[in-house]
């Protein structure tokens, strides 16, 4: 599999910027060029990042086009950055509030 078609593939499906995804991933704009133009390969560190930031797992990533699971969406992409940033008491009054939205349905 190449890495960096695969990246740029399911990149553009989201219609995200090389950019933006590195901000998102917290890399360099760079490194997400030179892996998308096979001039670098990315260590599982960097593409667990990468997948992060895209919303999909590293089994959604390698996984043959079509059969991984469909990216989030960016509002839900968007809460889960915002929810990576609070503290763990912060995280599980979140989960109460989320458990309770549930149980309304």
């Amino acid at each position: 599999m190449d890495l960096g078609k695969r990246l740029l593939e399911i990149r553009s499906g989201q219609n995200i910027s090389a950019n933006r995804l590195a901000k998102l991933a917290g890399v360099a704009q760079s490194t997400v060029s030179e892996i998308e133009c096979g001039k670098r390969q990315p260590s599982i560190k960097v593409l667990q990042k990468l997948c992060t930031a895209l919303g999909i797992t590293l089994a959604d990533f390698f996984a043959p086009a079509g059969e991984g699971a469909k990216p989030l969406s960016p509002e839900l992409h968007r809460l889960l950055e915002k929810a990576k940033e609070l503290s763990p008491e912060e995280l599980h009054a979140l989960q109460t509030i989320l458990d309770g939205l549930g149980r309304q349905r």
